[in-house]
């Protein structure tokens, strides 16, 4: 199955299509989150990615009256995530300061209201977080768009990943694993899962949703064959949010991608060969050649 966002064909590219997500960690401020896609722009991410929820539906009831401390003082749940909520002003202006920087820019929607909402900006992919891949009315949702899919598997078993493979199958699809764990210490990235899938769904781009701290475990995955890595991005890792810790900055953007991209095309095409650089040093070194 073919899967292509914009002009990337994700299936047949040797290079990794890298998703910067921005999520949450704009604090509400849109003036922040233009300063986060540029930098994602420059280190040469191919999009970012942003989490559109209507709070009145997806904020489960038993926390909705919980009171939190937030840098606008102490509010409710609840308000907290109208808070940080963007909505047709801010979108409108992520629209077209990506379209200028010339960058994809998609979201994760955790309701139907939301997805409704995304759909009138033409998303080239829609993605589905790891905790919507049981809402089995909401994958229905995103199937129906028939737009190209990318599905988190995060906190999910097996057979919950293949019973929303199910539904979601005729779309172009593609799987990341990831472990919901912010920031996931090493020894539960199972970052082998990635053969896994890759040999369950052979027709699905696989790729990865790193939650760690570092690069060297993402990079790995790229190694391993994921076609996607997904980061969250900010500015400042000790800026106020809860996923700030699990991000990379600027200088981390940088270095996740050039080193990938640096490893990508060192891992070549595994067909062993006597390069032209070799030759000279060949005649130099080699002064018995009876075999």
């Amino acid at each position: 199955m073919a899967f292509k966002i914009t002009d990337n064909n994700i299936n047949n590219s040797e290079n990794v299509y890298f998703i910067g997500e921005v999520g949450i960690n704009h604090n509400g401020d849109i003036n922040l989150a233009k300063k986060i896609i540029l930098e994602a722009k420059k280190a040469g991410f191919s999009a970012v990615k942003f989490q559109k929820r209507n709070p009145e539906i997806s904020t489960p009831e038993n926390v909705k009256s919980k009171l939190r401390e937030t840098p606008w003082g102490e509010m409710t749940y609840l308000d907290y995530k109208f808070r940080i909520e963007f909505e047709k002003k801010e979108y409108d202006e992520i629209d077209n300061y990506c379209r200028e920087l010339e960058i994809d820019w998609f979201a994760s929607c955790w309701d139907i209201d939301s997805l409704n909402f995304l759909l009138n900006y033409e998303p080239p992919v829609l993605k589905i977080a790891s905790a919507s891949i049981t809402n089995k009315d909401l994958l229905i949702a995103h199937r129906d768009s028939m737009l190209p899919i990318i599905m988190s598997t995060g906190m999910s078993t097996p057979d919950e990943i293949h019973k929303a493979y199910t539904i979601l199958k005729n779309n172009d699809l593609a799987i990341l694993h990831t472990t919901s764990t912010y920031p996931c210490p090493p020894e539960e990235l199972n970052l082998n899962v990635i053969k896994t899938l890759i040999q369950q769904y052979p027709d699905n781009p696989i790729g990865y949703s790193g939650h760690e701290s570092g690069l060297s475990t993402s990079i790995a995955a790229a190694v391993l064959g994921a076609k996607i890595i997904e980061r969250h991005i900010t500015l400042n890792r000790a800026m106020w949010g809860t996923d700030q810790a699990a991000s990379l900055e600027p200088i981390g953007m940088q270095r996740l991608v050039g080193s990938i991209n640096k490893i990508i095309t060192a891992l070549g095409d595994g067909k062993k060969k006597v390069y032209e650089s070799e030759i000279s040093i060949k005649e130099k070194l080699r002064n018995i050649d009876t075999i």
